[in-house]
């Protein structure tokens, strides 16, 4: 006489719902106290852009106001919108007093 039969362990597949962060959009404002080539340097140092596309977001602030610089989680958009706001005043204008001012907004 045998005893009771064992069923082999069936594995369950578990479905993983992967949800993505929404992107933010890192944005700099226009003020009249920086220079178009400190926003070139900054931005190449900040969010590694070559320097054409630094000149491009550096006319797009000064021409529209503000410039979308970067879309990326929050937290990231949060750290890079601190840089920013602590890189320093422009060394190539005297009155200018500190950093450049960013926001930071949902990307649509």
């Amino acid at each position: 006489m045998s005893g009771p039969a064992v069923l082999p362990d069936v594995e369950v597949e578990e479905q993983q719902e992967t949800r993505r962060q929404p992107p933010y959009h890192v944005i700099l404002l226009d003020d009249d106290d920086h220079s178009f080539e400190y926003v070139i340097v900054m931005l190449k140092e900040l969010f590694a852009h070559p320097v054409e596309k630094g000149y491009e977001l550096a006319k797009q602030v000064d021409e529209k106001g503000r410039a979308v610089v970067c879309t990326t989680s929050r937290e990231r958009a949060e750290l890079k919108q601190e840089q920013i706001h602590a890189y320093g005043p422009d060394p190539l204008i005297p009155r200018c007093q500190g950093s450049m001012t960013a926001v930071i907004e949902p990307a649509e």
